[in-house]
Protein backbone atom coordinates (compact mmCIF):
# COMPACT_ATOMS: atom_id res chain seq x y z
CA UNK A 1 0.00 0.00 0.00
CA UNK A 2 2.94 2.26 1.07
CA UNK A 3 4.59 1.43 -2.41
CA UNK A 4 1.66 2.19 -4.39
CA UNK A 5 0.81 5.50 -2.32
CA UNK A 6 4.38 6.25 -3.21
CA UNK A 7 3.98 5.89 -7.12
CA UNK A 8 0.50 7.84 -7.22
CA UNK A 9 2.64 10.54 -5.84
CA UNK A 10 5.24 10.49 -8.29
CA UNK A 11 2.67 10.40 -10.87
CA UNK A 12 0.67 13.35 -9.13
CA UNK A 13 3.85 15.99 -8.61
CA UNK A 14 3.43 19.06 -9.24
CA UNK A 15 5.13 19.09 -12.94
CA UNK A 16 3.04 16.57 -13.68
CA UNK A 17 0.02 17.94 -12.98
CA UNK A 18 0.15 21.37 -14.33
CA UNK A 19 1.19 19.44 -17.91
CA UNK A 20 -1.83 17.84 -17.51
CA UNK A 21 -4.27 21.09 -16.79
CA UNK A 22 -2.35 22.65 -19.63
CA UNK A 23 -3.33 20.00 -21.69
CA UNK A 24 -6.94 19.69 -20.60
CA UNK A 25 -7.13 23.34 -21.12
CA UNK A 26 -5.48 22.66 -24.42
CA UNK A 27 -8.20 20.06 -25.33
CA UNK A 28 -11.19 22.19 -24.16
CA UNK A 29 -10.21 25.21 -26.21
CA UNK A 30 -9.33 23.51 -28.96
CA UNK A 31 -13.12 21.74 -28.76
CA UNK A 32 -14.29 25.21 -28.62
CA UNK A 33 -12.71 26.87 -31.47
CA UNK A 34 -14.00 23.72 -33.67
CA UNK A 35 -17.48 24.17 -32.77
CA UNK A 36 -17.68 27.77 -33.35
CA UNK A 37 -18.86 27.62 -37.22
CA UNK A 38 -19.82 31.39 -37.64
CA UNK A 39 -16.21 32.16 -36.40
CA UNK A 40 -14.34 29.24 -38.38
CA UNK A 41 -11.13 30.47 -36.86
CA UNK A 42 -8.79 27.16 -37.95
CA UNK A 43 -9.26 28.56 -41.30
CA UNK A 44 -7.16 31.98 -42.97
CA UNK A 45 -10.52 33.42 -44.02
CA UNK A 46 -12.33 32.48 -41.12
CA UNK A 47 -9.24 33.61 -38.54
CA UNK A 48 -8.94 36.95 -40.77
CA UNK A 49 -12.27 37.92 -40.39
CA UNK A 50 -11.98 36.96 -36.53
CA UNK A 51 -9.40 39.05 -35.98
CA UNK A 52 -10.60 41.91 -37.97
CA UNK A 53 -14.00 42.18 -36.20
CA UNK A 54 -11.96 41.21 -32.51
CA UNK A 55 -9.89 44.69 -33.12
CA UNK A 56 -7.28 44.59 -30.30
CA UNK A 57 -8.80 41.30 -28.59
CA UNK A 58 -8.05 39.53 -32.00
CA UNK A 59 -4.03 39.73 -31.19
CA UNK A 60 -4.46 37.43 -28.40
CA UNK A 61 -7.28 35.46 -29.95
CA UNK A 62 -4.39 34.86 -32.97
CA UNK A 63 -1.74 34.37 -30.53
CA UNK A 64 -3.54 31.62 -28.45
CA UNK A 65 -5.14 30.10 -31.37
CA UNK A 66 -1.21 29.81 -33.08
CA UNK A 67 0.04 28.63 -29.84
CA UNK A 68 -3.15 25.84 -30.17
CA UNK A 69 -1.67 24.77 -33.50
CA UNK A 70 1.59 23.57 -32.18
CA UNK A 71 -0.19 21.68 -29.15
CA UNK A 72 -3.00 20.10 -31.60
CA UNK A 73 -1.75 19.54 -34.52
CA UNK A 74 -4.83 19.36 -36.61
CA UNK A 75 -4.56 22.68 -36.96
CA UNK A 76 -3.00 24.10 -39.82
CA UNK A 77 -0.21 26.84 -38.56
CA UNK A 78 0.99 28.23 -41.81
CA UNK A 79 -1.94 29.20 -43.40
CA UNK A 80 -3.10 31.20 -40.33
CA UNK A 81 0.83 32.65 -40.25
CA UNK A 82 0.48 33.81 -44.41
CA UNK A 83 -3.11 35.10 -43.62
CA UNK A 84 -1.97 37.50 -40.60
CA UNK A 85 1.08 39.07 -42.64
CA UNK A 86 -1.71 39.94 -45.40
CA UNK A 87 -3.32 41.26 -41.63
CA UNK A 88 -1.18 43.58 -39.51
CA UNK A 89 1.85 43.98 -41.99
CA UNK A 90 4.60 41.26 -42.19
CA UNK A 91 6.86 42.69 -39.11
CA UNK A 92 3.90 42.80 -36.49
CA UNK A 93 2.00 39.57 -37.83
CA UNK A 94 5.70 37.91 -37.74
CA UNK A 95 5.92 39.21 -33.69
CA UNK A 96 2.56 37.72 -32.49
CA UNK A 97 3.18 34.67 -34.36
CA UNK A 98 6.74 33.78 -32.98
CA UNK A 99 5.26 34.55 -29.74
CA UNK A 100 2.07 32.38 -30.19
CA UNK A 101 4.76 29.93 -32.01
CA UNK A 102 7.60 30.15 -28.93
CA UNK A 103 4.38 29.73 -26.77
CA UNK A 104 2.98 26.40 -27.56
CA UNK A 105 6.34 25.24 -28.76
CA UNK A 106 7.15 25.35 -24.81
CA UNK A 107 3.99 23.68 -23.75
CA UNK A 108 4.51 20.73 -25.87
CA UNK A 109 7.78 20.30 -24.66
CA UNK A 110 6.53 20.41 -21.19
CA UNK A 111 3.51 17.85 -21.97
CA UNK A 112 5.92 15.39 -23.56
CA UNK A 113 8.54 15.63 -20.61
CA UNK A 114 5.59 15.19 -17.89
CA UNK A 115 3.06 13.23 -19.65
CA UNK A 116 5.37 10.75 -21.75
CA UNK A 117 5.12 8.85 -24.70
CA UNK A 118 1.64 7.72 -24.26
CA UNK A 119 -0.20 11.09 -24.23
CA UNK A 120 2.14 12.43 -27.18
CA UNK A 121 1.11 9.33 -29.20
CA UNK A 122 -2.58 10.08 -28.41
CA UNK A 123 -1.87 13.77 -29.29
CA UNK A 124 -0.66 13.09 -32.52
CA UNK A 125 -0.78 9.34 -33.58
CA UNK A 126 3.31 9.43 -34.12
CA UNK A 127 6.41 9.04 -31.61
CA UNK A 128 9.23 11.02 -32.16
CA UNK A 129 12.94 9.37 -30.51
CA UNK A 130 15.74 11.82 -30.38
CA UNK A 131 19.16 10.57 -30.03
CA UNK A 132 21.56 11.99 -27.19
CA UNK A 133 24.33 9.96 -27.72
CA UNK A 134 26.06 12.97 -29.95
CA UNK A 135 25.43 15.37 -27.42
CA UNK A 136 22.78 17.79 -26.20
CA UNK A 137 24.29 20.86 -28.56
CA UNK A 138 24.28 18.93 -31.74
CA UNK A 139 20.70 17.98 -31.33
CA UNK A 140 20.72 21.95 -30.37
CA UNK A 141 21.79 22.41 -33.85
CA UNK A 142 19.58 20.16 -35.26
CA UNK A 143 16.02 21.59 -34.23
CA UNK A 144 17.71 25.07 -35.33
CA UNK A 145 17.71 23.83 -38.69
CA UNK A 146 14.06 21.87 -38.30
CA UNK A 147 12.65 25.69 -37.02
CA UNK A 148 14.39 27.51 -39.76
CA UNK A 149 13.45 24.97 -42.46
CA UNK A 150 10.08 22.88 -42.11
CA UNK A 151 11.85 19.53 -42.43
CA UNK A 152 9.62 17.75 -39.76
CA UNK A 153 6.26 18.97 -37.91
CA UNK A 154 6.74 22.02 -35.38
CA UNK A 155 4.66 19.90 -33.25
CA UNK A 156 6.28 16.71 -33.13
CA UNK A 157 10.29 17.93 -32.96
CA UNK A 158 8.82 19.82 -29.29
CA UNK A 159 6.82 16.97 -27.70
CA UNK A 160 10.16 14.83 -28.92
CA UNK A 161 12.85 17.90 -27.40
CA UNK A 162 10.50 17.24 -24.10
CA UNK A 163 10.91 13.66 -24.68
CA UNK A 164 14.38 12.68 -24.57
CA UNK A 165 14.85 15.69 -21.62
CA UNK A 166 16.39 17.51 -24.02
CA UNK A 167 18.13 20.59 -22.09
CA UNK A 168 15.53 23.40 -21.47
CA UNK A 169 17.86 26.46 -22.57
CA UNK A 170 19.29 24.70 -25.52
CA UNK A 171 15.81 23.99 -26.79
CA UNK A 172 14.14 27.29 -26.24
CA UNK A 173 17.13 29.21 -27.52
CA UNK A 174 17.22 26.83 -31.03
CA UNK A 175 13.34 27.27 -31.19
CA UNK A 176 13.37 30.90 -30.74
CA UNK A 177 16.32 31.46 -32.98
CA UNK A 178 15.01 29.58 -35.71
CA UNK A 179 11.28 30.03 -36.33
CA UNK A 180 12.23 34.01 -36.22
CA UNK A 181 13.24 34.25 -40.20
CA UNK A 182 10.69 31.15 -41.43
CA UNK A 183 7.76 32.94 -39.80
CA UNK A 184 8.99 36.60 -40.87
CA UNK A 185 9.10 34.66 -44.70
CA UNK A 186 5.36 33.91 -44.22
CA UNK A 187 4.12 36.78 -42.67
CA UNK A 188 5.82 39.15 -45.68
CA UNK A 189 4.49 36.40 -48.20
CA UNK A 190 1.37 37.31 -46.46
CA UNK A 191 1.86 40.87 -46.97
CA UNK A 192 3.23 40.57 -50.23
CA UNK A 193 -0.49 39.76 -51.77
CA UNK A 194 -1.62 43.05 -50.51
CA UNK A 195 0.99 44.63 -52.35
CA UNK A 196 0.93 43.76 -55.76
CA UNK A 197 1.19 40.76 -58.18
CA UNK A 198 4.87 41.16 -58.52
CA UNK A 199 6.03 41.11 -55.13
CA UNK A 200 3.39 37.96 -54.23
CA UNK A 201 5.44 36.29 -57.09
CA UNK A 202 9.22 36.60 -56.26
CA UNK A 203 7.99 35.95 -52.76
CA UNK A 204 6.42 32.86 -53.66
CA UNK A 205 9.34 31.72 -55.61
CA UNK A 206 11.60 32.54 -52.78
CA UNK A 207 9.02 30.15 -50.27
CA UNK A 208 8.73 27.32 -52.49
CA UNK A 209 12.65 27.16 -52.48
CA UNK A 210 13.74 27.91 -48.69
CA UNK A 211 10.48 26.52 -47.15
CA UNK A 212 9.80 23.55 -49.90
CA UNK A 213 12.90 22.29 -51.90
CA UNK A 214 15.33 22.92 -48.88
CA UNK A 215 13.30 20.83 -46.80
CA UNK A 216 12.79 17.94 -49.30
CA UNK A 217 16.56 17.93 -49.92
CA UNK A 218 17.23 17.59 -46.38
CA UNK A 219 14.99 14.62 -45.77
CA UNK A 220 15.53 13.17 -49.00
CA UNK A 221 19.69 12.72 -48.69
CA UNK A 222 20.27 13.32 -45.29
CA UNK A 223 21.62 16.41 -44.70
CA UNK A 224 22.82 17.38 -41.56
CA UNK A 225 22.40 13.20 -40.49
CA UNK A 226 19.18 14.02 -39.59
CA UNK A 227 17.97 10.22 -39.78
CA UNK A 228 20.78 9.33 -37.66
CA UNK A 229 19.58 11.02 -34.17
CA UNK A 230 15.55 11.20 -34.91
CA UNK A 231 13.28 8.76 -36.13
CA UNK A 232 9.78 8.89 -35.97
CA UNK A 233 7.18 5.92 -36.02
Amino acid sequence: MAKKRRRLSALFNRQNTLALGVLLLSLLVYAWVSTQADANLLTPEGLQQAVTDAGIWGVLVYIAVIALAVVMSPIPGAPLTIAAGAVWGAIPAGIYSVIGGFSGSLIAYFIGRSLGRSAVKSLTGKIIYFSKEKGEWLLGGLIFVTRLLPVLSFDLISYGAGLAGLSLPIYASSTLLGMIPSTLLLTYLGESFTLGAGAAISLSILFVILLVLLPWGIRRYNWFGLRDVVRIE
